[in-house]
């Protein structure tokens, strides 16, 4: 009776082992009790930052379309690309690479400095650069981050890169594209390593389970963050490998237990 009780014993603490904690699986757990002022006051979107690497979409719109399209892309590349080109998709010939020196090559203007700046500066900054040297009137200006994108690895269901139309991504919304954290997944360390416009780098943590994450400055991603999921403890115990000489022994002791369970049963009848 001993025998059996002991078993059973084993066998329920291997179960509850295995399992994680309920109460870790849940997003943002009671953010239904956040005050309405919390959520009112919670920082907005930020201007995207424009830094090495961006690929941007400049459009200059004014009362003369043809005093204007100088400074379009989309109109003169056109005009001058062959049609193979234009053919077969490739778009990046419409935008402006930010090089290494964080400046792009502006038509007639020349180099003009964008990284570290925002896009309502960089939009200021063209439009005072054409206007009025170059038009007669004021153009409006609008600046186009093409290659938003974050990466998503760890543990969620679609590892890869995510990217966004519009120049701007929460952390929900990243996760849900990137396929959800799995069951494995821990949610309250969610590790997220962003590279600043010079070229610095920083490491911060946000907690899913918390409902605060809604309210708090680190809810909206910038363009080539990281996003890493670790695994929980259940992950890390569930793919913990027994070495082959301890499988060994721990068959022949469970082969031992059963035979001398079988005994004890026939002994007793």
């Amino acid at each position: 009776m001993k025998i059996k009780l002991l078993l059973l014993a084993s066998s329920v603490a291997l179960i509850l082992s295995s399992c994680g904690s309920s109460k870790d699986i849940p997003y943002m757990i009671d953010a239904k009790n956040l005050s309405s002022e919390a959520l009112k006051n919670a920082p907005q979107v930020s201007d995207p930052v424009l830094m090495t690497g961006d690929m941007l979409q400049i459009n200059v719109a004014g009362a003369d379309e043809e005093s204007v399209k100088p400074f379009n892309k989309t109109q003169y590349v056109s005009q001058t690309s062959s049609s193979s080109s234009l053919n077969n998709g490739d778009n990046s010939m419409f935008y402006y690479l930010v090089d290494t020196k964080g400046e792009i090559e502006f038509p007639m203007v020349g180099k003009v400095k964008v990284g570290g700046l925002t896009k309502s500066a960089v939009e200021d900054i063209i439009a005072q650069a054409i206007y009025p040297r170059y038009l007669n009137q004021k153009p409006g200006v609008e600046v186009r981050i093409m290659n938003f994108r974050v990466y998503a690895l760890g543990e969620v269901g679609s590892p890869g890169i995510i990217r966004s139309s519009n120049g701007q991504l929460n952390i929900l919304e990243a996760i849900s594209m990137a396929g959800d954290l799995t069951i494995h997944g821990r949610r309250d360390n969610i590790m997220i390593i962003r590279t600043a416009a010079d070229g610095s780098r920083q490491v911060k943590t946000v907690n899913l389970n918390d409902p605060n994450i809604i309210v708090s400055n680190d809810f909206y991603l910038q363009q080539n963050d990281c996003i890493y999921v670790e695994p929980n403890s259940s992950k890390a115990r569930s793919s913990w490998q027994v070495p082959p000489g301890l499988s060994l022994g721990t068959g022949l002791l469970g082969t031992a237990i059963s035979i001398a369970t079988f005994v004890i049963t026939l002994t007793r009848k």
